[in-house]
Order: structure tokens, then sequence, then C-alpha cells
């Protein structure tokens, strides 16, 4: 699935337990951070070598998308969070998503499958693939897309905040005001006990 698809995603993730912007914002990293193994895509478009480099093929979906990667970025969150326990779990879980995602829909083109050896670096034995696997394409990833776009723009008119506070708090304010102002303020919650 693409990286906004993943951002989705992992943002609904972040907000199963009440966290704050920065935690949020680590929770929604860590559910796109598999994906920082495409970037061997750009060396080979940058290299302009005589003979092609395989590192896109090769890379992608080998060196961030495993066990290994998962527990390092799960104690990299743990590090940098407030509620660390909750962040570095919802972080695993938005990871484990992130490869979720990508067993469902990413099938290239060509229909490679592009399997998760999840189990590196531990061991190369286990690689996960599926053979409904969906192309990258397919009408079922942009359904998937439209869903988690329809709850981050719900959440944040329900509780005024967006996917777009991790990068301006100004603009995710403009946004809330603007949702607010089509579909009415959100009613408060009744209090329990």
């Amino acid at each position: 699935m693409s990286p906004v698809t993943h951002a989705l995603v992992s943002w609904a993730v972040a907000n199963a337990s009440p966290l704050g912007r920065k935690d949020r914002a680590i929770v929604t990293a860590l559910g796109v951070i598999p994906d920082i193994d495409g970037l061997s895509g750009l060396a080979v478009v940058l290299s302009r070598a005589d003979a092609p480099m395989d590192w896109w093929s090769r890379y992608h979906h080998v060196l961030c998308h495993n066990l290994g990667f998962a527990i390092i970025s799960a104690v990299g969150a743990w590090l940098q969070a407030t509620r660390r326990w909750v962040t570095a779990g919802l972080g695993l879980l938005a990871f484990h998503a992130h490869l979720l995602c990508d067993i469902l829909g990413s099938r290239g083109p060509d229909g490679y499958q592009w399997p998760i050896p999840y189990l590196l670096p531990f061991s190369s034995a286990w690689q996960i693939t599926w053979s409904g696997h969906w192309a990258l394409n397919a009408w079922q990833n942009f359904a998937v897309t439209g869903v988690f776009l329809a709850l981050a723009f719900y959440l944040a008119w329900r509780r005024g905040f967006s996917p777009v506070g991790i990068f301006s708090a100004r603009a995710d304010q403009s946004l809330v005001l603007t949702l607010r102002r089509r579909f009415g303020s959100p009613r408060s919650e009744p209090m329990v006990g």
C-alpha cells in the first residue's frame, strides 16, 4: 500500500489511547518507517549507472520490514515518548499493521508478491506472502485509503486534532475549525460514574 495509506492506518492506531501530539506522531511514524528501505529506489534513480542497479528489488521489504527493525523502532519510540509503554506498544501495533497492509495489497505490476522476511535478522527461514495479494493500484487499496481518510476526518472533527498536527499545529486547528463549521461541533460525551 502507499505511504499515505500507511500513515492514515497508523494515525488510527495512534488514536486508540489518549496520547499527546508528540506520542501520536511517534506511533504514526512507526507505521510508516518500514518503507524507509524503499529509499534504495532513489539511489537507483540518482546513480544513472551504465549497469542497472537492483537495490530496489533487492532491499525493499527486506531491510526494514522485519521483526529486528520492529524491535529497534519500538525501543526508539520508548526512548522518545512521554507515555513510553503505551506509545511503544501502539507503535509496534502500527508497525505490524504496515506489514499486514503490505501483505494484503502491494503486489507489483509484474505480479511479484513482495514477501515479508519477518524473522530477519534472526532467521531468513520464514517469508510471509498471500496468494490473494492485491495489486498496488487495485480498488481495494483505494477503498482502504478512503475508509481511513474518512476516519481521520471524523477523529479530527470529534477530538480536535488531525494528522496535519504532526507538521503544523496552526494548519491542524484550521482543518478542525473548517470541519466543525461544516458539520457542527461534536456533543460532549457523557461523564461516566
